[in-house]
C-alpha cells in the first residue's frame, strides 16, 4: 500500500484547499466549531478554522493540558491497534469517527505487524473526506476506504457497499471507536448503537474505544461540556460504569477498562494514570 505522506504536522497537500472560502465545495460549514477539527488543533494540525480555534481556546481554559491528554488519546489508539494485530491476528479494521487524518494512521500502525491489513475509515465531516483521498492508494493485498457515513445509523453503514467490498464481515474485524461516543447524547442511545455494530461482528473480532470522562476531575469536565454546549457542539463524558456498557457482553482485555494512560503503557506506568480524562479499553467477542 502506498501510504499516506501526512507528516506529524500534517503539512496540506498541494492539492488541498487553503482558505475557508476554498472549502465550501466540499459542503464543510467553517463558521461552526466541528469536534475534528478542534482535536486537529490540538494535535498541531492546521485544518482549522477560527471557530474551531477559539472552543478549542476555551476548552484550554477549563483544561489546560488538554493537547497533552489528546495525544495520549491517540497514543492509547496506537498501542490498542498493535495489541489487536499482534496479539488477536485482527487483520480488518472499521475505525469509527476517525477525523482528520494524523500519521501514523490505521493502516500504518496495522502494517507494521502485517502487511496486507484491510481499514475502513468513517466519519460524517465533510473535510475528513477531502483529506482521506490521500489514504485511498492500496495495492490488491493491501486496501484501504473511507465511508462518509454516521454512527448513529449502524445499519445502513454495515450495508455500504464500500465497506462490504473492503472487509470480509465473516472474519473477525477490529472495531475501533477513539473518541467518537462523546458525541452521542444519552437520548440518542449509544449503547444500543455499539451493540448493533458488534451483533453484526463474528468470533474474534476486537472493540477497542476511548471516551473522556468527569470521573477524574468533575468541575473542570463540565466546564468543558458547557462551553462545548455553548458553541453548539455535543459532548457528553461518561463515568467508568457507562464505559463498560460499551463492551457489554465481550470479554476485557487486561487490564480492563482503566486511563487510557494506564492501559498497556509502552514504558514505565504513568506516574499519574489519571493524568488524561479518558477512559480506555479492548474487549474480545468469544
Amino acid at each position: 500500500m502506498t501510504r499516506s505522506q501526512d507528516l506529524p504536522d500534517r503539512d496540506q497537500h498541494e492539492d488541498e484547499p487553503t482558505e475557508p472560502s476554498q472549502w465550501e465545495r466540499f459542503g464543510v460549514d467553517t463558521t461552526a466549531p466541528h469536534s475534528a477539527r478542534v482535536y486537529d488543533h490540538w494535535l498541531g494540525g492546521k485544518t482549522n478554522f477560527p471557530p474551531d480555534r477559539a472552543m478549542a481556546e476555551a476548552i484550554e481554559q477549563a483544561v489546560p493540558s488538554i493537547k497533552e491528554m489528546a495525544r495520549a488519546n491517540r497514543a492509547f489508539q496506537g498501542r490498542a491497534v498493535r495489541h489487536l494485530a499482534s496479539d488477536h491476528g485482527i487483520r480488518q479494521f472499521l475505525d469509527l469517527g476517525t477525523g482528520i487524518p494524523t500519521s501514523p494512521n490505521t493502516h500504518e500502525i496495522a502494517e507494521e505487524v502485517s502487511p496486507g491489513t484491510r481499514v475502513v475509515y468513517v466519519d460524517n465531516d465533510p473535510i475528513v473526506l477531502a483529506h482521506a483521498r490521500a489514504l485511498m492508494v492500496s495495492t490488491p493485498a493491501s486496501r484501504t476506504t473511507y465511508i462518509h457515513a454516521d454512527l448513529r445509523k449502524p445499519e445502513e453503514l454495515l450495508s455500504d457497499p464500500a465497506l462490504t467490498a473492503t472487509l470480509d464481515l465473516d472474519q473477525p474485524v477490529g472495531l475501533l471507536m477513539i473518541a467518537v461516543l462523546m458525541l452521542i447524547a444519552d437520548e440518542d442511545d449509544p449503547w444500543g448503537r455499539v451493540a448493533a455494530l458488534r451483533d453484526a461482528l463474528p468470533s474474534g473480532s476486537c472493540l477497542a474505544l476511548t471516551t473522556p470522562t468527569q470521573d477524574f476531575d468533575p468541575v473542570a469536565v463540565g466546564q468543558v461540556t458547557e462551553a462545548a454546549r455553548a458553541g453548539g457542539m455535543t459532548l457528553v463524558p461518561r463515568t467508568r460504569d457507562d464505559v463498560v456498557r460499551f463492551f457489554d457482553g465481550w470479554d476485557l482485555v487486561e487490564p480492563g477498562v482503566t486511563p487510557v494512560l494506564a492501559w498497556r503503557p509502552d514504558g514505565p506506568p504513568p506516574a499519574n494514570p489519571w493524568a488524561a480524562y479518558y477512559w480506555g479499553g479492548v474487549a474480545i467477542k468469544r
